[in-house]
């Protein structure tokens, strides 16, 4: 049982979910409520990741961030170290990969909340980002916790992607899905059996307690 890859996959994933809880709601709140008709152009390249091979995502991602690029470079002179190859490249690479499985969710829960209940928190005076704190994030909370579990849910499971950005290096990049592959192209089928399981009970305990805390939330609201 490889532990370190999997420890690194659970950092990554948790990295990149609080990073795209930070992001996605204020993404989806401007999707749902701008008046913008180009945000259709937006909508459409956070879903790029639903149908590009990941291998495709993953090589823009590199180019994007490798040393002959502005943002490879700057990062570089600041940090002293590049981003391909390392766990801030696939830190990069997965808020990316997984930005619609947190955005999606947001956005239909948030288009879901009765537009007559914003109307009547804007004539008591409340602003728009009161209104939305006190009004639209309570009324959301099954589709926060959705979008939460799916972005790491999906971090966990990254295979082409992190390949692409991060390699195989074991302890820096090697995530749980590589150390699986490798285990299988290595004929060792019984650790590749170990750590699938352990991968299997995470994500179903996980799932479990995500639809127990929706169903808790959704009694309360409605009481």
């Amino acid at each position: 049982m490889d532990w370190d890859a999997l420890w690194l996959s659970v950092r990554l994933a948790a990295a990149t979910t609080t990073i795209l809880l930070a992001i996605g709601i204020p993404l989806a709140y401007w999707i749902v409520f701008s008046p913008r008709r180009w945000k259709i152009l937006v909508e459409a390249v956070v879903a790029l990741p639903l149908v590009l091979p990941p291998t495709v995502l993953g090589f823009y991602v590199l180019v994007a961030i490798g040393p002959n690029s502005p943002v490879g470079r700057l990062y570089a002179r600041l940090v002293g170290h590049g981003l391909p190859f390392t766990f801030e490249g696939l830190l990069v690479a997965s808020v990316l990969y997984s930005l619609p499985f947190a955005v999606q969710p947001f956005s239909a829960e948030f288009a879901a909340v009765d537009r007559r209940l914003l109307e009547v928190s804007w004539t008591l005076g409340l602003s728009r980002a009161a209104t939305f704190v006190r009004v639209v994030l309570p009324l959301s909370v099954r589709g926060l916790v959705t979008g939460i579990v799916l972005s790491f849910a999906h971090t966990l499971g990254e295979f082409g992607v992190v390949l692409m950005v991060g390699g195989n290096l074991p302890g820096a990049t090697r995530t749980v899905s590589i150390s699986i592959y490798d285990a299988v192209q290595s004929l060792d089928y019984a650790a590749a059996a170990r750590t699938s399981f352990v991968l299997l009970v995470i994500s179903f305990v996980i799932l479990t307690a995500t639809y127990s805390l929706q169903r808790s939330a959704w009694v309360k609201l409605r009481t």
